[in-house]
């Protein structure tokens, strides 16, 4: 009895010490097993939620505006993306595992439009975007363009083909020929005038005058200007404007017409090349004999080839 006294005199004397030196009364608190405060947090559903909540921050991009540059003067704008979290949720629930392969992206539109510019001439599309194209003006070197045709259709290219007015009078089987092949066909003007030099007047002639001989031959109604030896003005690219035309220019030329040795001439042209680059070339016997060359070249940086309305279109190419 004493003993058991002595005890719980004991047993007091240590909680009144405790209770003065402020020690937690939950020290004597029964340990129960602990649930999670957010149970749907550790479920491997949430997980996987929770994955795809992380991944937007880093697979979102944001949209690029078309602006006036400087140097290379109208750039078209470029769509975002972002990870649409709940349709790949649908995705990969079943499975409920992350993958990258299966995001479902949702591409976003630039605030600033490449019609949204004050007329302008372009010289490339946006170096956001890994794709280029080839511009092959015609007035001439007909006797080039089977073989080129042929080399395109092979490497399952599209092109821009800027056909002169007069030349198309004069060559409608092969301009038909370029049409029926896929390729997109723009105005090189009708008389390879220098319109940088020319009136106003002159240079709405040239422009309407190609315009209606595509129409008549082709039934087409092109939206690119490809001035005659490059040369232009404020003009040029105003009533270019007027006539529903951009005026197109280069980022890399082939200098094809001064007949290069073929393949170097591929390598040079693909060692310039870039994201939004614009190729110019003729139908000339390097460009023929080197194209295929060239063509594979380019797509070993990982670029795509397509016509010049798709790579100033805002549409991003599908990479993550």
């Amino acid at each position: 009895m004493k003993r058991q006294i002595l005890s719980i005199s004991i047993f007091v004397l240590i909680f009144v010490l405790m209770v003065q030196a402020g020690t937690p009364l939950h020290f004597f608190s029964t340990i129960h097993k602990t649930e999670p405060a957010a149970a749907h947090l550790s479920s491997p559903s949430a997980s996987l939620y929770e994955k795809l909540e992380e991944a937007s921050d880093m697979y979102n991009e944001a949209p690029r505006d078309a602006v006036i540059d400087k140097v290379w003067k109208a750039i078209p704008g470029y769509n975002g993306k972002m990870v649409n979290v709940k349709e790949s949720y649908e995705v990969m629930k079943e499975s409920d595992t992350f993958k990258e392969e299966d995001l479902v992206m949702d591409e976003i539109s630039p605030d600033i439009h490449l019609k949204d510019l004050p007329p302008s001439p372009i010289y490339k599309g946006n170096p956001a975007k890994p794709m280029v194209s080839f511009l092959i003006n015609v007035s001439w070197g007909e006797e080039h363009i089977p073989s080129i045709l042929k080399t395109l259709r092979e490497e399952n290219v599209k092109a821009t083909f800027f056909l002169e007015g007069k030349w198309v009078q004069k060559q409608p089987k092969l301009a038909k020929m370029i049409k029926e092949e896929g390729h997109e066909i723009g105005s090189h003007a009708y008389s390879h005038l220098n319109l940088g030099e020319s009136t106003r007047a002159k240079i709405r002639q040239e422009l309407r005058q190609t315009n209606e001989t595509l129409e008549a031959v082709l039934s087409e109604q092109p939206s690119l200007l490809a001035p005659p030896s490059g040369s232009f003005n404020d003009d040029v690219v105003q009533i270019a404007s007027e006539l529903d035309m951009y005026t197109i220019l280069w980022t890399v030329d082939t200098i094809d017409w001064k007949n290069p040795n073929p393949m170097e001439m591929a390598e040079k042209t693909a060692a310039k090349v870039e994201n939004g680059s614009m190729i110019l070339m003729h139908p000339t016997a390097p460009t023929s004999q080197g194209l295929k060359k060239m063509i594979h070249l380019i797509k070993n940086k990982d670029l795509q080839l397509d016509t010049v309305t798709r790579l100033l279109d805002e549409t991003r190419i599908n990479q993550r």
